[in-house]
């Protein structure tokens, strides 16, 4: 009796955890953060819509990567069409939402600018969104847990404070490589500039120099006709 007790007790610990892992994986496959980079061609604007729940969260950060003056201006309206930030002439910013239920609308404006095209980050971060799966159904079918020193609960909270931390983590990387690619773009462009500049200074000392030499020479030159 004793081997057979043993035997449904290691049955059941299996059980616990093959079912366990299959829930965290469900888990982990649902995801509310996203970002996404696009270009904004010269005087257009381009809205996108995230539809919310009440009592949610909508965290939005833009960054301008690329283009002229690096900057754009932007607005987030509710669901009634009220505008709830405004951002004129920006290269980045961060805007924080406490919705309700209805498509929200953020818009990036770029009509201000009839030559340049700019290159936009912007991601998005949601809060208390309710899923129709209730996360706590795999306890029903979890059996044989009371025999574990550390519950199931504590390991379950365990893995979703590392999820919590490996998603700001992301975020945080995904932040700086933005970071990272708006100041490449500035940088070449401003060694493109410093190139073209170099080369016309070259140029223009090049046709001075010209200058001054036949002009000297001319001072030296006897041009009166001599009779003999």
């Amino acid at each position: 009796m004793e081997v057979v007790r043993g035997f449904l007790c290691v049955l059941s610990m299996f059980v616990a955890l093959v079912s366990d892992r299959f829930v965290v994986l469900a888990f982990f496959s649902q995801s509310l953060d996203s970002d996404f980079t696009f270009t904004l061609p010269a005087g257009r604007k381009e809205c996108f819509y995230q539809t919310m729940k009440k009592d949610a969260s909508l965290e939005i950060e833009y960054q301008v990567l690329d283009g002229a003056g690096l900057d754009v201006d932007f607005f987030i309206s509710s669901p009634s069409g009220q505008v709830l930030f405004s951002d004129y002439h920006k290269s980045d910013g961060v805007h924080t939402v406490e919705t309700e239920d209805g498509d929200y609308m953020f818009c990036f404006d770029n009509t201000f600018s009839s030559v340049s095209e700019k290159l936009i980050f912007f991601e998005l971060i949601l809060d208390n969104m309710e899923t129709d799966e209730d996360p706590d159904d795999w306890k029903e079918y979890v059996h044989g847990t009371d025999i574990l020193d550390m519950k199931l609960e504590d390991i379950m909270d365990t893995i979703n404070n590392v999820k919590a931390r490996l998603g700001k983590s992301l975020q945080i990387q995904t932040v700086l490589r933005a970071f990272e690619a708006r100041d490449r773009n500035l940088q070449e462009s401003n060694f493109d500039r410093v190139n073209f500049w170099s080369v016309v200074n070259v140029i223009g000392m090049m046709l001075i120099s010209a200058v001054q030499v036949y002009l000297v020479r001319s001072l030296f030159e006897d041009k009166r006709k001599i009779r003999t």
